[in-house]
């Protein structure tokens, strides 16, 4: 597979959750199913070991980050059997050593790229980031990783971005900062670059469908954010797959109707249920399982963090947008397929 071709072609990518049990262990029936319908669903690839899976499967307590990986690249193959070109991501954090480390394992599962986490950085100077973007990227081609400080990111700045896109083994960036300036940042260093290989994805859960259709234009060149490698990806992910090729549509119209605009509000009200932004996200993570596990793809909401639970009002908040927009549920679709995926 062409992993950049793929990447510049626009895919809808979900970030995995991780399924565990009543007890707190991982249930590897419920984590298949969710894997077979991410696949059923269209999507262009899978993300595992980022954010929704949870940072802590690294803690040695628990030790599932290895064991994950495997799992996921082995059913990913078993349920595709070659029939379209998919792309493998894993998550890639720590400092320098760790993040080789990751990076290593992932060559060996049979991952394409990394998406490179820089939170264990937050203290290294702009120099220290680019020279371990570096290191990890001679082991694995890249995917760069704006992460928003809410969840444990940093701020990072144009001329950052500017250096990272010169990095030869860098494939795409995925753009989460929350933020319309620093989004715009990411996307004029890769202009400014030069590289029309490098791939644009939005990870602004909160403004998906606007990343997705604005022509970027600076100085008579015009760049689109392609696809998205999301967290919201990972609920209702076939009318997502669904969304995204409608988008691409409507790019090569001249004129985007204003019907585009309400959909972008309805999504991001939407994701304000899911992730919990009226509680700076504390409960985003539950709020991803919970949709899940209430289409019946998990059998709880457990995290492994005992501590990260919904937030009051959260549910309420999930039903409420379900009945809003049913146009951005796919309930049915599991319905009708869950059976099979939990065999």
């Amino acid at each position: 597979m062409d992993i950049r071709k793929h990447l510049l072609e626009g895919q809808a990518i979900p970030a995995l959750p991780l399924a565990l049990d009543e007890s707190r262990n991982w249930t590897q029936r419920h984590q298949r199913a969710v894997l077979r319908y991410y696949i059923d669903a269209g999507v262009g690839g899978i993300a595992v070991g980022v954010h929704s899976t949870q940072f802590e499967i690294r803690e040695p307590e628990h030790s599932l980050f290895e064991p994950l990986l495997r799992f996921a690249s082995t059913e990913i193959d078993a349920h595709l059997e070659g029939q379209r070109p998919f792309m493998k991501i894993a998550g890639i954090c720590g400092g320098t050593e760790q993040a080789v480390k990751e990076a290593k394992l992932a060559v060996e599962c049979g991952y394409h790229a990394g998406l490179l986490s820089l939170a264990a950085l937050k203290e290294s100077s702009l120099k220290e980031l680019l020279d371990h973007c570096r290191a990890v990227a001679e082991v694995i081609p890249v995917i760069g990783f704006y992460l928003q400080p809410a969840v444990g990111g940093r701020t990072l700045p144009y001329s950052f971005w500017r250096e990272f896109a010169d990095i030869p083994n860098v494939v795409a960036i995925k753009m989460a900062p929350f933020n319309r300036y620093q989004t715009f940042d990411v996307v004029r260093a890769v202009m400014d670059s030069g590289r029309e290989d490098v791939a644009l994805y939005t990870g602004n859960d909160d403004n998906i469908v606007a990343d997705l259709l604005t022509p970027w234009e600076i100085d008579g060149r015009t760049r689109f954010i392609v696809g998205g490698l999301l967290g919201q990806f990972g609920v209702w992910t076939k009318r997502a797959v669904e969304l995204l090729a409608e988008i691409k549509q409507a790019r090569l119209q001249d004129e985007i109707s204003s019907a585009w605009l309400t959909r972008n509000a309805a999504w991001t009200d939407a994701n304000a249920a899911v992730f919990d932004a009226a509680n700076a996200f504390a409960g985003c993570i539950p709020g991803i399982h919970e949709v899940l596990r209430r289409q019946g793809l998990l059998s709880t909401i457990n995290c492994l963090n005992p501590h990260e639970v919904l937030s009051a009002g959260q549910a309420e908040e999930l039903d409420r947008v379900s009945r809003a927009y049913p146009w951005l549920t796919d309930d049915e679709f599991i319905k009708d397929n869950l059976n099979c995926w939990l065999q």
